[in-house]
């Protein structure tokens, strides 16, 4: 029996679930559809961020440093806790939004990213692979819906990166005919979504050749480097608190040139897309490695705000230099600082949020995953090739029945 048939494909509305690179809260999000075909439009009805358990969160957090060693024990004892924190807003969100729960057809939880090795680790033979956890059994089990879970791997087995998954996305809600536009998601890790001008909200129609197209046609994506995740941490260590509010560290820093240096000149930035990578690179022991020693840390913030607005840029421009505007979203949105930097390094270029477009920035990746949850309910592939370098389309996820 196929996936869709083990839900009630009758329901239009689906629930998505995701705690990003950065682990700074369990972003959900219900989105409705107005039918079950395809090329349906995504509307969102409620979004919300769930506080982690401090005390998870930390471990989460340490996780993310490439030197972290777990037992089995503790490996098993994540997942779990992870399933029940995702199970906990999941049943919050349908709480908060006052949505009969029957009505929801599915949810889709991307889980909390442990590792990501997509193209492995040849100098000592690590297999290509990636691994979220969060029990999606726990999640069903509590909500009594269908889940779909274990979005990534399947694109990883075809060969792909297993990201980014939300350009499809992107695509459906942003992508417009009169336009280039890139979509600039500025979470844990930066990553851009390439929307030439193409027909306006996925109007889909036959090419010259007669093939069939639509808004997701001619779309590239990829990880630009490090955004919140390496700026939280850091901010973090040296003032306490979770992360740069308003980006007031960094502003009170100058850019330091020889260290902005040193962090651009790893090799990681000059690799061609399909790319993408995650904190267990991008972390505090691998800017330590390239500390001079005694600089100070406002200096050291206003240089990792940079290090995103130089990598950002530079990707943007040699990929799509005839981009007319780009769509910012995540946490990153909410810093003053790095806002105000990426406009001023991409001069003729309109830099905004997806606010400006009636879309929360902070709900587009929880909406991505109720979206690729439809999909593999559906028996619709989620990824894109030309951004992940999979070998070909493919349904994504594993379906854990209600």
């Amino acid at each position: 029996m196929r996936p869709a048939d083990r839900a009630d494909m009758t329901a239009s509305l689906y629930l998505g679930l995701i705690s990003g690179t950065s682990a700074d809260g369990i972003d959900a999000a219900v989105v409705a559809f107005a039918d079950n075909t395809p090329q349906a439009r995504p509307t969102l009805l409620f979004g919300k961020t769930y506080a982690w358990d401090d005390a998870l969160r930390e471990r989460l957090v340490a996780l993310g440093q490439a030197d972290a060693l777990l037992t089995l024990d503790d490996i098993g004892d994540l997942d779990a806790r992870v399933g029940l924190a995702f199970a906990d807003a999941a049943a919050a969100a349908i709480a908060d939004s006052g949505i009969d729960l029957a009505r929801v057809a599915g949810i889709g939880s991307h889980g909390q990213t442990l590792r990501h090795r997509p193209r492995g680790r040849a100098n000592d033979g690590v297999a290509p692979f990636t691994l979220q956890l969060g029990d999606a059994n726990v999640i069903a089990e509590r909500t009594r819906r269908p889940v779909v879970a274990d979005f990534r791997r399947r694109d990883v087995a075809a060969g792909g990166h297993g990201a980014p998954l939300v350009p499809a996305l992107h695509a459906a809600l942003l992508r417009d005919p009169a336009e280039s536009r890139a979509v600039l998601n500025l979470g844990g890790i930066a990553n851009l979504t390439l929307l030439p001008a193409a027909p306006r909200d996925g109007d889909a129609h036959p090419d010259d050749n007669g093939h069939h197209r639509n808004a997701a046609d001619g779309v590239r994506g990829f990880d630009t480097g490090p955004a919140n995740g390496l700026m939280d941490a850091w901010c973090r260590q040296h003032t306490g608190q979770a992360f740069d509010r308003d980006g007031a560290l960094a502003a009170a820093g100058s850019v330091n040139g020889a260290l902005l240096s040193r962090l651009l000149d790893d090799p990681w930035f000059a690799q061609p897309p399909p790319k993408s990578t995650g904190r267990d690179q991008f972390h505090l022991g691998w800017l330590a490695s390239r500390l001079a020693g005694g600089e100070s840390a406002a200096d050291v913030q206003a240089t990792l705000v940079q290090l995103t607005v130089r990598t950002v840029a530079d990707a943007l421009r040699q990929a799509q230099a005839g981009t007319a505007r780009v769509v910012c979203c995540g946490g990153g949105v909410h810093n003053g600082a790095l806002m105000g930097a990426l406009a001023a390094a991409l001069p003729g270029m309109d830099v905004e949020s997806s606010a400006d477009h009636g879309i929360d920035p902070d709900s587009i990746e929880a909406m991505a995953f109720a979206w690729l949850a439809r999909q593999t309910l559906l028996g619709l592939p989620g990824n894109l090739p030309a951004v992940s370098g999979a070998r070909g389309p493919r349904v994504l996820g594993a379906v854990y029945a209600a």
